[in-house]
This record gives structure tokens, C-alpha cells and sequence, in this order.
């Protein structure tokens, strides 16, 4: 790495924890924080998957650490990020990509949805976004900055069939993401959504295609290219596309962008 890119990197010196991220999205935000030059502590429940990414992003030379936590434990999270800040000295960005299978929550109509998978993702979301926010805006409130970032797909604001509770759940975390920030904004702590399209490079978007095309009597392909003839490019959201905005957000660059959501639907919402 030469010394113009060196001095390019958006998140030099930044602290970073990224929940969820053996998966799909988690692992590449993981990757691009890392590219710009943030020490990167990635968790997840399942070790193998994180440890995975976290050697990729070593071999690129990316400071990396792993650790096995859970989102939805206020107990395991905390302890990890009192752990991490007494380690690197603070926290500067927490950013939870966790998520849920679609089995048994969509494609089913809600006559048919049984009372508790409705609320499955709406209580987990919420109280995965709720314990790992408070936790990092505990350490972040008394340095007087930070931010905490969250990703959902369309159906957080557009009514969607079949996608169960699931879109209730994306719903809550935005109206949390503008709590958060009335309450911490006003001590430096910025919350940033990222809302996207379904992204093809993810395995459970398949999975949800699969689900959505069997309901409706589709096939899963032509399903896949009309929700990419919604949008007013022609195309869904990509996860390079996804991490790079996540990256200029949690930068400094974005410092006066707080309670939003960043429109990445490539014009599916138009706002």
C-alpha cells in the first residue's frame, strides 16, 4: 500500500464491531471497513464462518479479530465490547448485519401465518438492534462520538406480500434507528440505516425468491428479474455497492448525517 492510499482511507484508526459477520453482508462491510484501514473486530455465533472471512481480510493485510457472541445476549455483548475497548481503547462504530431464515416466515399469506412466526423477527430484530446499540453508545456517549449502523431491504418502508413479519421487523429498526438518534446525536453518537434491495450475492435472498416463486406459482428466475425491473436502473442492489456506502457513513465525511435512512434501493423507493 503506497502513501496516497494510505492517506485516502476513510476509517484509519477507527474501532470497529461488526455483528453477524460470517454472513454474507456482515462479511463484506467486515472486508471494506478493513480496506480502510479500521481495526475490525468481527463477531457472530457461528466461529467457523466468522474465522473464514477474518483469514481473508488478514491475508490482505486488514487488522482483524475474531470472537463467538451473541447479538441477542445483552450479557455477551457487552461483555465483548468492555473486553474490545479495554483492548483498543474505544469503540467508534458498531455495525449489526445479523439476520434470520425466511423458512417458515414467508411466502405465506397472514391467514395462514401462524401467531408466532409473525413476531419471531419482529421481537428478534428488535431486541438484537436494541441490546447491541444501547451497549456501544454506552462506551461511545462518553467520548462524545460514534455510529451505529443497521441494514434493511425494501419491505421496511413499500407494502410487500408474503414477506410475513419480516417487513414489520425491517419497519421497527428504522423507527429505531430515529430514536436512537434524538436521543444521541446531541452527544456525538450518529445512527445510520442502509436501505437496499434483495442482493443476489446473498444465499438467503435466493432462498426468499425461492420461497416468494413457489407461493405465487412462479418460477424463481423470472421472479428474480422482475424485482430487478422495479427499480429505475434495471438491477438490484450489489453487496460492494452496500459496503461502500457503509463505508463513507461511518466515515467523519458523513458527520452531519444522523437518524436516516441511506436510500440504496436504486429507485424502487423514490424519496
Amino acid at each position: 500500500m503506497n502513501n496516497q492510499e494510505e492517506k485516502n482511507m476513510l476509517l484509519e484508526n477507527k474501532v470497529v464491531v461488526v455483528y453477524g459477520a460470517g454472513g454474507s453482508v456482515g462479511g463484506a462491510v467486515a472486508r471494506a471497513f478493513a480496506h480502510e484501514g479500521a481495526r475490525v473486530f468481527m463477531t457472530g455465533r457461528n466461529a467457523d464462518n466468522v474465522n473464514a472471512v477474518a483469514k481473508e481480510i488478514a491475508a490482505e493485510g486488514g487488522a482483524v479479530e475474531t470472537a463467538v457472541v451473541d447479538a441477542l445476549d445483552e450479557k455477551s455483548v457487552t461483555g465483548h465490547l468492555d473486553a474490545v475497548v479495554a483492548d483498543a481503547g474505544g469503540i467508534d462504530v458498531s455495525f449489526n448485519a445479523t439476520g434470520i431464515s425466511p423458512a417458515g416466515l414467508q411466502g405465506i399469506l397472514f391467514t395462514d401465518l401462524p401467531v408466532d412466526s409473525f413476531l419471531l423477527p419482529i421481537t428478534t430484530y428488535a431486541r438484537s438492534h436494541f441490546v447491541t446499540a444501547k451497549s456501544a453508545a454506552r462506551h461511545m456517549i462518553p467520548r462524545g462520538s460514534g455510529v451505529i449502523m443497521m441494514n434493511t431491504p425494501e419491505p421496511a418502508r413499500i407494502g410487500a406480500p408474503l414477506v410475513g413479519g419480516m417487513s414489520v421487523g425491517w419497519a421497527a429498526m428504522e423507527g429505531l434507528n430515529r430514536a436512537l438518534s434524538a436521543e444521541w446525536a446531541q452527544y456525538g453518537v450518529r445512527s445510520i440505516c442502509l436501505r437496499t434491495t434483495g442482493m443476489l450475492e446473498t444465499p438467503i435472498v435466493h432462498t426468499v425468491y425461492g420461497l416468494h416463486a413457489d407461493a405465487l406459482g412462479m418460477d424463481k428466475d423470472q421472479l428474480t428479474a422482475g424485482a430487478a425491473q422495479m427499480t429505475h436502473r434495471k438491477q438490484l442492489t450489489g453487496l460492494a455497492e452496500l459496503a461502500s456506502a457503509a463505508v463513507l457513513l461511518a466515515s467523519d465525511r458523513a458527520s452531519a448525517m444522523t437518524g436516516t435512512v441511506a436510500n440504496l434501493t436504486g429507485g424502487v423507493i423514490v424519496d
